[in-house]
């Protein structure tokens, strides 16, 4: 197929889900829905073309994730993350873990899987995703009383590094005969990819600050340009040096952000129209990813552990994460263990074992489909009814 088709093809379908947005909010349909059913029903034999290519897939949802993270970072304000940083951090580290080990208990029981593949399984969905928690808190216009939604948002732009390493090493264990993986090295790892992220994000974020506010750039055109050309830089130069990626993105966005003093409205329009951009163009190539065929005979195996996910791992994870933080209330503890949306970052990690070619991978990268699906309709569509049901709305 011609490089003119695929882009005329791709143009066509973001087209089509931007006209759709408006009436899917409307109805209260999550834009992220409409933009992957675009891509379903389009692709996969639809007007003879097939879409099959998990790696292209998996490259393109990354490059998106983090345009997302970023601009999530460029909105967020040094006071929230003050405000935030302490439970967040909590929630992004510790409660991974503990919902991977939760949900990999629950769903050993209810699957055929080996316990490493179900905790493969469990770590592909324990993180929240930064552009679903962004997305429906920003259209829902939300301010929740004590820093709840700074909660929410800190949590889901920094949980990915722990979800991913686990995701990587799981993805290694199920693909090795001895299944063998040393604590330390997971450790070593982890810090390596933390630490790596946050001197790369801060240094590069404090410098296009600097230039930024030091060079008085007449055109201010050029400021958004310059500043996605130090993105670039930033997050693929962290990664090269070893560093996770989406924590660069994060880091740098927030940097830069709170940094400049010129240009911050065109700088917005900017970025956001971007961020648009990715989402939609990652949600159609997911779409296009998956096969419908494929997905009506593993429906029914899906609704059982994604309501479980929802209702008993992630709540239980929460509860424990939130110990030592005895001033929160209760209802801010349980619309936090409520409300752990997911989006397309699951599935985008999915797509790292079924590329690699894990036993089972597939079946689960259809099942995370589904999960990702019950989550943005029960969790997103929940959102405003709790949060005023728990008293936690400001307005």
């Amino acid at each position: 197929m011609s490089t003119e088709i695929i882009m005329l093809g791709m143009a066509v379908l973001v087209a089509v889900g931007i006209l759709l947005h408006h009436p899917s909010r409307t109805f209260g349909i999550p834009s992220l829905l409409i933009f992957m059913g675009v891509g379903l029903a389009l692709g996969n034999g639809e007007f003879n073309f097939v879409y099959d290519n998990l790696t292209k897939t998996a490259w393109v949802g990354g490059l998106a994730l983090n345009i997302i993270v970023f601009v999530g970072g460029l909105n967020t304000c040094n006071d929230k993350i003050k405000a935030a940083f302490k439970e967040g951090g909590v929630l992004a580290s510790f409660g991974v873990v503990f919902t991977t080990l939760f949900f990999a208990l629950i769903i050993y029981q209810l699957l055929d899987f080996n316990f490493i593949t179900c905790l493969l399984f469990a770590a592909v969905v324990s993180s929240t995703d930064a552009a679903a928690v962004f997305s429906i808190l920003e259209s829902k216009k939300l301010k929740l009383k004590e820093q709840t939604d700074s909660v929410l948002e800190f949590e889901s732009a920094t949980n990915d590094p722990v979800a991913m390493l686990l995701v990587i090493f799981l993805t290694e264990m199920a693909l090795s005969s001895t299944q063998e993986v040393l604590a330390h090295d997971i450790a070593l790892n982890l810090l390596t990819q933390i630490g790596v992220a946050v001197v790369v994000g801060l240094m590069v974020g404090k410098i296009t600050v600097r230039l930024l506010n030091k060079i008085q750039l007449a055109e201010y055109g050029l400021i958004p340009v310059f500043i996605l050309a130090c993105f670039i830089i930033s997050t693929y130069g962290a990664e090269m040096l070893g560093g996770n990626i989406l924590l660069a993105s994060y880091i740098s966005g927030v940097v830069i952000g709170n940094g400049i003093k010129r240009g911050q409205q065109v700088n917005k329009h900017f970025f956001n129209s971007l961020s648009w951009l990715a989402q939609a163009l990652m949600f159609i190539v997911l779409g296009l990813q998956i096969f419908p065929q494929s997905l009506i005979t593993i429906f029914w195996a899906s609704v059982l552990p994604a309501l479980l996910l929802i209702f008993a791992a992630r709540p239980l994870a929460v509860q424990i994460c939130y110990l030592p933080f005895i001033k929160s209330s209760w209802r801010k503890r349980l619309f936090i263990s409520l409300i752990g949306l997911k989006g397309a970052t699951p599935i985008v990690f999915a797509l790292i074992p079924a590329a690699a070619g894990v036993p089972g991978a597939v079946d689960i990268l259809h099942m995370v489909f589904f999960i990702v699906l019950f989550s943005v309709v029960l969790q997103g569509g929940a959102i405003a009814p709790l949060a005023n049901r728990l008293r936690l709305n400001n307005d």
